[in-house]
C-alpha cells in the first residue's frame, strides 16, 4: 500500500480529501493527515474569534472518516525528504511514498524588536483564542494597536470595533492609504469606515520596536493596553528550514506539477508555495485540484499534465462588521451590505458543503 502523508488539513489539504473520498481513491493508497487539531479550521474568520464575535465552534469543521484516512495529531519537528520521514515534537517518526506539505503560514516580524514577544496574533486557532482573551477582558476605555492594514488587520479592527465599542482601536499602516492591493476608491471606503466609527488610522507608520504595552512608530513611543500584529506572513518554520530552493518571500518553488523539482513524490500547498498571486484560502483550493490531477496520474502509471491553466481567482471579499463589507469581485470593486451578504452566504456555504 502506498502511503499519502498531508501535512496540514487546511483549505487546500481539505480539497484533497474531498476529491479522493470517499469513492476516488485507488484501492492500493492510504491518506495520512497531520494537523495539530483535530479539526478543520476557518483561518480566514479568525479575526471575529478574536473580536469576540464569533464562537469557537464557528470557525471549526470535522475532517472526513474513510477506512483508509488515517488522522495524525502533533507538532512536527523536521522533514526529512531524502529518507521519507517526518519527525514529531513527541511521537514515533512517520514515512511516506507521496507529500503534500500545506502547513501553513506564521507572523512576519520583519525583525522588529519585542514584536514577537510583546504582540497577539491571529495566525493559529489558538493565538486567535488567547487575543480573544487579551481583547475581551481588557477593562472599559482601554486603548488597543493594530499593526498592519492589510485584510486581516481592516477586518479585525472593524470587528472589534464592533464588539467593544468602548475601546480604542488605532491601526498602523506603512504606506499612504490602507488595502494597498486593493483599489484607491475601496481603500477610501474603509478609510471613511472608520473615520465615521471612530476608529484611527496612522499612514505611513514604520514601526521600529516593541515593548511590553508599547509601541514605537518611527522611535516615539506610544502607550497601548494591548497590542495585535497582523503586518505580514511568512512560511510555516517546518518549512523554512527544508533545504530547497524558495523565492525572495521564503515559500518553496515548485514545477508546473506542484511538486518540488527533482522530487516527483513531494508537493507543496497554500501558503508555503510559491505561486503568482498572494496566498489565499482559494488560490491553495486552485493548486490542490491541480494536484490531485498529478497524483492520479502518476498512482496510474501514467505522465501528468505538462502544464495547468492559471488558477483563475473568483475574487476577494472583506467585512466591515457584521452589516458592512468591500471586495473585488471578477476584478470590480464592491461595496456596502451586499459584499457583506456575499461573504457571509460563501462561508455559509463552505462550511456546510464541508462539514
Amino acid at each position: 500500500m502506498k502511503n499519502l502523508v498531508i501535512l496540514g488539513g487546511g483549505y487546500g489539504g481539505m480539497r484533497i480529501l474531498q476529491r479522493f473520498l470517499p469513492n476516488n481513491l485507488p484501492e492500493d493508497v492510504t491518506i495520512t493527515l497531520v494537523d495539530r487539531n483535530p479539526y478543520h479550521c476557518l483561518k480566514t474568520e479568525f479575526y471575529a474569534l478574536a473580536a469576540g464575535t464569533i464562537s469557537d465552534q464557528h470557525v471549526r469543521v470535522p475532517f472526513p472518516s474513510h477506512p483508509r484516512l488515517k488522522l495524525v495529531y502533533g507538532e512536527i519537528a523536521s522533514i526529512d525528504l531524502e529518507e521519507k520521514k517526518i519527525s514529531f515534537e513527541n511521537q514515533d517518526l512517520l514515512s511516506f511514498d507521496d507529500l503534500i506539505i500545506g502547513l501553513g503560514c506564521e507572523d512576519k516580524y520583519h525583525n522588529v524588536p519585542g514584536a514577537n514577544q510583546f504582540t497577539y496574533s491571529i495566525q493559529s486557532i489558538e493565538s486567535a483564542r488567547n487575543t480573544y482573551q487579551a481583547l475581551n477582558n481588557l477593562p472599559p476605555g482601554s486603548v488597543v494597536g493594530i499593526v498592519g492594514a492589510g485584510l486581516s488587520g481592516v477586518e479585525l479592527a472593524s470587528e472589534l470595533n464592533e464588539s467593544r465599542k468602548d475601546l480604542k482601536i488605532k491601526l498602523f499602516d506603512r504606506g499612504n492609504y490602507i488595502l494597498s492591493s486593493f483599489p484607491e476608491k475601496l481603500s477610501t471606503y474603509v478609510e471613511n469606515w472608520f473615520d465615521t466609527n471612530g476608529v484611527d488610522i496612522i499612514n505611513n507608520a514604520n514601526i521600529t520596536r516593541v515593548e511590553e504595552n508599547v509601541l514605537y512608530n518611527h522611535d516615539v513611543p506610544t502607550t497601548f493596553d494591548a497590542i495585535v500584529w497582523t503586518a505580514g506572513i511568512q512560511p510555516a518554520k517546518v518549512v523554512r528550514d527544508l533545504n530547497v530552493e524558495k523565492d525572495n518571500q521564503g515559500r518553496v518553488v515548485l514545477t508546473p506539477q506542484h511538486n518540488i523539482p527533482g522530487n516527483e513524490n513531494v508537493y507543496v500547498l497554500g501558503d508555503c508555495a510559491s505561486l503568482p498571486h498572494a496566498p489565499s484560502a482559494q488560490l491553495a483550493e486552485g493548486q490542490a485540484e491541480q494536484i490531485v490531477q498529478v497524483l492520479a496520474k502518476r498512482w496510474n502509471g501514467e505522465e501528468p499534465p505538462a502544464d495547468f491553466p492559471a488558477i483563475k481567482l473568483k475574487g476577494v471579499l472583506g467585512s466591515l462588521g457584521k452589516k458592512h463589507g468591500f471586495g473585488m469581485l471578477v476584478d470590480r470593486p464592491i461595496t456596502g451590505r451586499v459584499a457583506r451578504l456575499l461573504k457571509s452566504g460563501i462561508l455559509w456555504v463552505y462550511k456546510y458543503h464541508n462539514g
